[in-house]
């Protein structure tokens, strides 16, 4: 009897270590939520053209759980991936292949302009100076809803489910010259999201305390991330009084991470996700703090780390 209860034990220690899959399987428990969070930022721009389709697919290649992204509205009402709401001169590239000055791309205002004539505009074959290693090649602003398709089909055809953290880049000083108003910015995408099967699967996050509240009352299914940079440090139950609501994710700058901050989120049941770090050591350094997930340009570096 205890022969054979052995080699029960031995035949299931087999079949589990058969079926451990990939690292990016291992990342989720039974109920589904994600172990420790491997964000790649705007898709990984250290390495690909930020907030596009390719630097997405390059991303899910690299095993990430999530893929972190930008959200703009153009004039016609299109829900466009983009970190900043005009042509960045940096990365931009003009449909004649010249490029713009300064003042130039900031009068280009995506909310000025018809999606139309915003893909005319290339953002990857000029590259970006601040980030060297990014491969150059054609790209251009996508609409939402053709990146989660391309990233979900990329992503079934390795029998991946991703994750996505989709930030409603508005302020309030922005509204009606940069963006619509809250409410409709947060409409629109939140449609695109729905529409595209991925709900259930997606963070929105923002610094506007304007658009994390109104998601809370009007989709308060959805979770929620507060984006917090060093100009907000303060502690974390002061933060969210002034929210209003406690928010299942707290976003903030790298360098004002604590372990009373981790202490003190994790005592709320919140999760703490720092941005953006660029260096393997500090990667190593707050994953070993105890943080629940880190957001980088250079997903290539969570192989590097334990």
């Amino acid at each position: 009897m205890k022969a054979l209860k052995n080699l029960t034990y031995l035949l299931l220690l087999t079949f589990l270590v058969g079926c451990g899959g990939s690292k990016t399987d291992q990342q989720a428990t039974e109920t589904g939520k994600v172990l420790f969070d491997e964000q790649a930022h705007r898709g990984g721009r250290g390495l690909m053209p930020e907030n596009t389709i390719p630097a997405m697919l390059d991303a899910i290649d690299r095993g990430v759980t999530t893929l972190e992204l930008d959200l703009q509205i153009s004039k016609d009402k299109k829900v466009i991936v983009s970190h900043d709401p005009y042509f960045n001169m940096d990365i931009t590239t003009l449909p004649d292949g010249g490029y713009l000055t300064k003042d130039e791309a900031k009068n280009r205002v995506l909310y000025t302009m018809d999606y139309d004539s915003i893909k005319k505009y290339d953002v990857g074959i000029k590259g970006n100076p601040k980030f060297p290693d990014q491969k150059r090649m054609e790209a251009v602003k996508p609409l939402l809803f053709d990146l989660i398709k391309a990233s979900e089909e990329h992503a079934a055809e390795q029998g991946k489910k991703m994750y996505y953290n989709i930030e409603i880049k508005s302020k309030a000083n922005g509204d009606d010259k940069i963006h619509p108003p809250v409410p409709e910015f947060v409409d629109l995408a939140m449609k695109v999201i729905t529409d595209g099967g991925i709900k259930d699967r997606t963070t929105i996050q923002s610094f506007d305390v304007r658009a994390l509240k109104y998601l809370h009352e009007r989709y308060p299914d959805v979770t929620l991330s507060y984006l917090i940079g060093k100009k907000d440090d303060k502690p974390v139950k002061e933060l969210f009084d002034a929210l209003g609501f406690v928010p299942q994710v707290l976003s903030p700058e790298y360098v004002i991470v604590t372990d009373t901050m981790i202490s003190d989120c994790h005592q709320m049941n919140v999760k703490i996700l720092p941005w953006t770090i660029n260096d393997k050591d500090e990667i190593q350094r707050q994953k070993n703090m105890g943080v629940d997930g880190i957001i980088t340009d250079y997903p290539n570096l969570f192989r590097l780390v334990e």
